[in-house]
């Protein structure tokens, strides 16, 4: 495969970046990943952290191409929801450690996506959102209810209530798992936290990242930096890792890449009301 890829992940205004994005690359497969430690809860940089390393860890043991993605996805979200469950066992269920996650395994031409709560995956195509997964959460099932519209989400009081999450219960979290998805040269993958997607629209996310003969890395940077300006001063941790597939070849245009550090961005002036920290209502 030929791709193009990179990460992003700016701390926007809250006082640490919970948020952990990692790209492994190999010659026959890549996995993006993004998890999201959910504030309000202990140790969430922790558990993003742990999640990511659980997830790493189970695609570098693997062949590629992985000969069952679909298994592979389900498995290795399984043991990273169990080892934040082991991390928080001493303390109170409210108080567990808990993250959202976003998977997008590219390989023989083709993607699986898989996500617990609202970190997202977004597929674009000519310069539009040709499909992007459905958030695991309370404003979702308003949305898909005919209660509210897509544009009534952002600013909805109970945005930030998750369904289901990594961590917390122990029963396993429901997810979503998609079966292999066809791509095509100029396709752009996209897995994402809800900071940086809950301060655009789908057109916006689209027309960031498809501008031909612009590098992905910086339409990428200049993307989490808008979505940082639009909510602040009460932006989130926001935090990315996009793919640009080219075709058929040898391998990936860049090496491995490891988890970036929390970045600052400048919060403009003008400000939404302030979000609660996100909540689950149910783990399971």
């Amino acid at each position: 495969m030929r791709v193009e890829y990179a990460d992003l992940s700016l701390i926007g205004d809250r006082e640490e970046n919970q948020d952990r994005v990692q790209v492994i690359a190999s010659e026959h497969a890549v996995l993006l990943l993004v998890v999201d430690g959910m504030g309000g809860h202990a140790d969430g940089a922790q558990a993003a952290q742990l999640a990511v390393e659980t997830i790493r860890d189970a695609f570098q043991r693997v062949t590629h191409p992985v000969f069952d993605p679909i298994g592979f996805l389900h498995l290795a979200i399984g043991r990273a929801h169990l080892n934040l469950v082991t991390l928080g066992a001493r303390l109170s269920l409210e108080a567990r450690p808990r993250a959202t996650c976003a998977i997008c395994l590219v390989q023989d031409d083709a993607c699986h996506f898989a996500h617990v709560g609202d970190s997202r995956i977004y597929h674009l195509r000519d310069g539009a959102v040709r499909e992007r997964t459905r958030d695991h959460s309370h404003v979702e099932l308003l949305l898909q209810d005919g209660v509210i519209t897509e544009a009534e989400i952002a600013a909805h009081p109970m945005r930030n209530f998750v369904e289901c999450c990594l961590g917390g219960d122990a029963w396993l979290p429901g997810m979503t798992i998609t079966r292999r998805k066809s791509l095509v040269p100029g396709d752009v993958l996209m897995a994402c936290t809800d900071g940086l997607w809950a301060g655009l629209g789908d057109e916006r996310i689209a027309a960031g990242l498809t501008t031909k003969g612009q590098p992905l890395a910086g339409s990428l940077r200049r993307l989490g930096e808008m979505a940082v300006r639009a909510s602040a001063p009460y932006s989130d941790n926001t935090s990315a890792v996009a793919l640009r597939f080219a075709g058929s070849g040898s391998a990936p245009d860049k090496p491995r890449a490891r988890p970036r550090p929390a970045a600052s961005v400048p919060a403009a002036a003008a400000a939404p009301a302030a979000a609660p920290a996100k909540t689950p209502t149910a783990a399971g």
